[in-house]
């Protein structure tokens, strides 16, 4: 297992990535929590997206390759299973797996768990998604670097190739 220090955004988080892992951890802010004192569930969606877009710039897959690609991801369906709440005080740690996708990867779907301090899962986000061509702002096939970014990303036990429907 690799453990590297990522800095994200103003952030600076430790990293844990592997060909078969991924997963960073995210301070609860108090922003985060609703009324009742505990995760607003729109929190737990940002978390996801949060993981996904480090993992995408850790296999270099940032902003400005997405700019000079004129390329970007796109997200169809979006869905969290909640099974354990979340507190202010809570450690949580969030991995990303791409559990299905097509042999092009023109058509993926990912899935993430939140895990709290204990590695109890506290939720999952699966979601299935697309690339867009910026400049036209239709669907895209995209190109063999992220063709081959993606082929690196961690893969569930699960995974499925699937056909273009």
């Amino acid at each position: 297992m690799q453990l590297r220090q990522w800095q994200f955004g103003k952030g600076h988080y430790s990293l844990t990535s592997t060909m078969q892992k991924f997963e960073i951890p995210i301070q609860v802010r108090w922003s985060d929590i609703d009324q009742n004192r505990h995760l607003r569930h729109s929190a737990y969606y940002d978390y996801g997206a949060t993981t996904r877009i480090a993992c995408f710039s850790h296999h270099g897959l940032t902003n400005l390759k997405f700019e000079e690609l004129r390329i970007g991801p796109i997200l169809f369906r979006e869905e969290a299973i909640f099974k354990r709440e979340i507190k202010f005080e809570d450690l949580v740690t969030v991995d990303i797996v791409v559990t299905k996708a097509t042999q092009d990867f023109s058509r993926w779907s990912i899935r993430h768990h939140l895990y709290k301090d204990d590695r109890t899962v506290a939720a999952i986000l699966n979601m299935d998604g697309a690339w867009i061509d910026m400049t036209k702002r239709k669907l895209a096939v995209p190109n063999d670097f992220i063709q081959n970014v993606f082929q690196d990303f961690p893969k569930a036990e699960e995974f499925e190739w699937v056909l273009k429907q």
